[in-house]
């Protein structure tokens, strides 16, 4: 695998900041688009997340983790990824609090929570989400990352979708994110979940 650096750490790069714990810029900054920042409050959520991530990458799955919190901020529902130990490549965590909510709530509760997840949604599961009629989402990183990752480590992108943000699938959406800080840990989760794959481990 491409990169330099320790060979059991993502080499590092300089995360962006604001001021606090907020959104970092990319290629659809939230202020650019209207939407709003992550509150400390919600930092929780998102470390849940990256440790279901964690875990997911532990098992043999991808490094993706969510949770669904409804408008008093209860956490109803979490899933990790699940596409390698199950085969089944639509076992992503944020489809799996769709497939919940749409059984468990009603569409104004449905519409009143909010999707914390490690990573920004897919095409897949971002059109799932909207179909659904499901509130907020706050990802720790962005999809834009995770593909300028890639790029670094010369990872070929495998993925059948076009690499489209939440907003260009769902129009209006609100979103919230990338947390800087917490994005690096996804990384070093990237990292970590591709040199085991290559390693045969």
């Amino acid at each position: 695998m491409a990169g330099t650096g320790h060979p059991g750490r993502a080499p590092a790069v300089a995360a962006p900041h604001r001021d606090g714990v907020t959104v970092a810029p990319n290629d659809h900054d939230l202020s650019q688009h209207g939407t709003g920042t992550v509150d400390e409050a919600e930092l929780p959520y998102l470390r849940r997340c990256i440790e279901l991530a964690a875990e997911a990458v532990d098992a043999g799955d991808w490094p993706f983790g969510s949770v669904l919190v409804d408008a008093d901020g209860k956490i109803l529902a979490e899933d990790r990824n699940r596409e390698s130990t199950t085969g089944d490549p639509t076992r992503h965590p944020e489809f799996e609090l769709v497939r919940w909510a749409v059984t468990h709530l009603s569409p104004e509760e449905r519409a009143a929570a909010t999707v914390y997840t490690s990573g920004e949604h897919c095409p897949m599961c971002a059109a799932a989400h909207g179909w659904a009629g499901l509130g907020r989402i706050v990802y720790a990183s962005s999809s834009r990352q995770a593909r300028d990752w890639k790029a670094e480590w010369g990872v070929p992108v495998t993925s059948p979708l076009a690499p489209l943000s939440v907003q260009d699938v769902v129009p209006g959406q609100e979103v919230a994110g990338p947390v800087p800080e917490l994005a690096e840990q996804v990384r070093e989760l990237q990292w970590r979940f591709r040199q085991r794959n290559s390693a045969g481990d």
